[in-house]
């Protein structure tokens, strides 16, 4: 599949974006409402300052996840406070900005990410299908778009179908998502409705918007979601990351890998106390990642039998 190349400045200009964006505090305000239209001012909370709007969440959101996941990478959701700065007075800049790391949020305060698994992607990677990185083709994701990162973080890198259904305005006009230059995230159709016609979203997903300026798309086909940022971004490189878990005893958690040719059966498991079990099988064989909450706030008591550790039964406490 070929994508559209990168927009240039010259580009962006014959192109003629509205110039028309929402004043300071009219952009805080509509950050905020595409929360709580969306039902999710229980979980998200927002707040604004000179220059951001921040939604703050601890990225665990309220529907199924890893159900169907193939490819696993053996970490599994482990709730992680998050604050995504959405920049409140958007600018276009025309130079795709790309990282390994989340793009934006949704409106359910999960972080959302391009479509690919395999870290940053080059400006020359953004116009073509990176087929062997699609974390859809290679199974890596569950049935509502997202799956655990190497942060032990939920996210999401396709169009968040679960989170969609539970919006209280769930529609063409309600925006799913905020990305981190400040313009908003859509589903697969125009606001009013009407269908995108093919060729319409530039290399990014996105495409102009009379409100915004600008405006981002989710798609049934590649890139799928947000792919990189076509506004400017201060301060690019120190926006949020999930960290891995620490475990107590000093030291990180090792990441997973994904065991060859994928696994079976994947099933995540969550009770009311507060403990979550990850159970799978790989050639015939059980596995599993358990935890619990520990008696110190932000801190899981876990017990794991794992492919990338040789089946080896391990315990510890860990923290965010």
């Amino acid at each position: 599949m070929a994508f559209p190349k990168p927009i240039t400045i010259t580009a962006l200009t014959a192109i003629c974006f509205p110039t028309l964006a929402l004043a300071h505090e009219d952009h805080c305000a509509a950050v905020a409402a595409s929360v709580a239209d969306a039902g999710f001012d229980d979980e998200v909370v927002v707040t604004c300052d000179d220059d951001h709007a921040i939604l703050t969440s601890d990225t665990y959101p309220d529907h199924d996840m890893m159900t169907g996941i193939v490819g696993s990478n053996e970490q599994v959701p482990v709730p992680a406070e998050y604050g995504a700065p959405i920049i409140l007075a958007p600018t276009l800049s025309g130079s795709p900005l790309t990282r390994d790391a989340a793009l934006g949020v949704a409106v359910n305060g999960v972080p959302i990410y391009d479509y690919t698994g395999g870290g940053e992607m080059t400006q020359d990677e953004l116009a073509r299908h990176q087929a062997q990185h699609d974390t859809i083709i290679t199974q890596q994701l569950d049935v509502c778009g997202g799956h655990a990162g190497r942060g032990d973080d939920y996210h999401y890198h396709t169009t968040p179908v679960c989170m969609i259904e539970q919006m209280a305005n769930a529609g063409d006009a309600a925006i799913i998502g905020w990305a981190f230059d400040g313009f908003p995230i859509y589903g697969d159709a125009n606001p009013d409705g009407s269908a995108i016609a093919d060729g319409t979203l530039d290399v990014c997903n996105g495409q102009a918007d009379d409100t915004f300026g600008y405006r981002y798309h989710t798609s049934p086909d590649a890139p799928y979601i947000v792919q990189c940022l076509m506004g400017e971004v201060p301060h690019f490189d120190a926006l949020p990351r999930v960290r891995p878990l620490s475990a107590v005893t000093g030291g990180g958690a090792a990441p997973g890998r994904p065991p060859r040719g994928g696994v079976d059966d994947l099933v995540f498991t969550q009770n009311d106390d507060g403990t979550r079990s990850m159970d799978y099988t790989y050639e015939g064989e059980a596995y599993f990642i358990r935890y619990a909450p520990a008696s110190t706030d932000g801190c899981y008591t876990f017990t794991t039998q794992t492919v990338t550790n040789n089946a080896e039964l391990m315990s510890g406490e860990f923290c965010r």
